[in-house]
């Protein structure tokens, strides 16, 4: 599958295109599901709908982690 991430082309072949879900985009990025913020196509997705969001070929998504510190 074939997304833009944070502004970059980036090929993830292991997502099945349409069956993959935002949780899984962050699962295979490291991402804790609780510490971001998540824009699809243009749309904030609700923490609570990362597991029933599908992706597709050419989304555009936008990950914001937060980061913790003094």
């Amino acid at each position: 599958m074939d997304l833009t991430i944070n502004g970059q082309a980036e090929a993830w072949p292991t997502l099945p295109p349409d069956t993959a879900t935002l949780a899984d985009l962050l699962h295979l990025r490291g991402h804790g599901e609780g510490r971001v913020v998540v824009e699809l196509n243009g749309s904030i997705v609700p923490a609570a709908d990362f597991t029933a969001t599908r992706l597709h070929n050419g989304d555009t998504v936008e990950i914001v982690q937060f980061v913790g510190g003094g």
